[in-house]
């Protein structure tokens, strides 16, 4: 059994489709987000900005895991949820 599941994460309000759909444009959030945060950190190290590492930076303990699993787990535990846009679309909403 896999967990979560798919039942769990649409809360019978979507179908697959629209579960991958939005758990990939939610992934794709993720890693602009982590991208963003790593050249800003990069950026500050190479003009002497801070001592600290890019892994202390960016708390990479969360970063172990892969885009679309992150994105999983989050809208399983709620932090980001599906809904459906203006013209019936699933999106992600923080």
């Amino acid at each position: 059994m896999i967990k979560p599941s798919i039942e769990d994460l649409t809360k019978g309000q979507f179908n697959r489709y629209e579960l991958v759909l939005g758990t990939a444009k939610l992934a794709r959030v993720l890693t602009d987000d982590y991208t963003e945060r790593r050249e800003e950190a990069e950026k500050m190290i190479a003009n002497k900005e801070t001592d600290k590492t890019i892994a202390a930076m960016l708390k990479l303990d969360a970063e172990d895991e892969k885009a679309v699993k992150a994105a999983i787990n989050r809208l399983d535990s709620g932090e980001y949820e599906l809904i459906r846009a203006e013209d019936g679309e699933p999106s992600d909403k923080e």
